[in-house]
């Protein structure tokens, strides 16, 4: 007999319990397929192996394939997941966030296939800065570039769906007057609204929420390595960089010889980097530094006060218990994001960062289901682009 996990045990009680409600004719606020099928997407992101009724309710045979496109601002690799007995699918641009492995990221792969499986069509575009462990308005441009060529492709608007540092610069992109006619809603998951809260988030292990309480918070070890890691300028000697960035690089790839390409530095970046790696309690002033020096930079990649014309249908996730983008950065996006385009938030503890979670009750569980669902739904509805 088939052993279930305890997720796996909740996704079946909630298939059961929407199946039913299919079978009685109850109506629900959003279409109960669409829930159906975020209970199988969701089950299938989080177990790429998942077996079952639930999990294969809705599984859409579907065709991966590697493409370049020429774009404006150059050439754009991407990976698209094209579903193969769907007619007319809804198109989603997928955003990886900042991680080396980019569209090779074992969860893009996970969620762009439970997207396709869903019947959902999926391109996964190369952000090579954010694969370079920064965030840059140059990738906004690529993430518009992607909409465009998507939207091109398939004649219709598409949903862009941006995690983590993406989830923000995606909402920067719909926010531009050349994008607009292709971007037909953001789902930002993670996101930051303001970097520099961020970044002193990184250096302080303090965050705000929009009420003005300051409450600790221990942040990722990531996260004050990838703003060093921006600007090695301040924190090494011109001949140390080259040695420094390398080290850096291979440990946020977590490859073991970090330390030993370390061992080229100058005693004094030795123990720069010493500090960077195991004491940055000691680097909260440098580190704070980083946003007076570069205090424009980051004003340019944030959502922050620049949402006021945006005319683009928006959905916001965050998990609870994010330490690499609080929570609260959601809450702000929140109050960013003009009322009559906001349509859904959720601060769950489904979540970890863009992982799903373990320990969560059948609620939280189900309102994750809902919001995928109300996702899906708009995917289904894009409209004709007007390009």
């Amino acid at each position: 007999m088939a052993r279930f996990t305890r997720r796996q045990r909740v996704f079946i009680f909630l298939f059961v319990l929407v199946a039913s409600i299919v079978l009685t004719g109850a109506v629900l606020l959003h279409p109960v397929g669409a829930h159906l099928r975020a209970m199988s997407l969701l089950l299938r992101f989080s177990d790429a192996n998942a077996q079952g009724l639930p999990a294969r309710f809705a599984d859409h045979p579907f065709k991966e394939q590697d493409g370049y496109a020429l774009t404006p601002h150059g050439p754009l690799r991407y990976r698209m997941y094209t579903p193969q007995d769907v007619q007319n699918p809804g198109g989603v641009v997928l955003l990886h966030g900042v991680h080396h492995l980019g569209i090779d990221d074992p969860r893009m792969w996970n969620l762009a296939r439970a997207l396709a499986g869903a019947g959902v069509l999926v391109m996964t575009p190369e952000l090579q800065d954010l694969a370079d462990y920064r965030v840059t308005t140059r990738t906004i441009d690529i993430i518009g570039d992607s909409a465009v060529a998507l939207s091109t492709r398939m004649r219709r608007k598409v949903g862009v769906l941006g995690l983590s540092f993406a989830g923000g610069l995606a909402l920067l992109a719909a926010d531009r007057k050349e994008f607009t006619d292709s971007i037909g809603f953001v789902v930002a998951i993670g996101a930051h609204d303001d970097m520099t809260r961020v970044a002193r988030f990184f250096a302080a292990n303090v965050i705000t929420s929009p009420d003005g309480v300051e409450t600790p918070l221990q942040a990722h070890e990531y996260g004050a390595l990838v703003l060093a890691y921006s600007h090695l300028e301040d924190f090494f000697s011109s001949a140390d960089i080259p040695t420094a960035r390398e080290a850096l690089r291979q440990w946020l790839w977590e490859q073991p010889e970090a330390m030993k390409t370390a061992a080229a530095l100058s005693p004094e970046g030795k123990h720069e980097l010493d500090l960077l790696l195991h004491h940055r309690d000691q680097m909260r002033v440098a580190l704070l530094r980083e946003i007076t020096l570069h205090k424009e930079e980051m004003e340019a990649v944030s959502p922050h006060a620049h949402l006021a014309q945006l005319h683009t249908p928006v959905f916001l996730l965050h998990g609870a218990g994010d330490t690499v983008i609080p929570a609260s950065e959601t809450l702000w996006l929140t109050k960013e994001v003009p009322p009559a385009e906001l349509r859904a938030s959720l601060v769950s503890s489904a979540l970890v960062h863009v992982d799903m979670g373990n320990k969560v009750t059948w609620q939280q569980q189900w309102q994750l289901v809902d919001f995928m669902a109300q996702v899906l739904d708009a995917t289904e509805k894009l409209p004709a682009s007007h390009s």
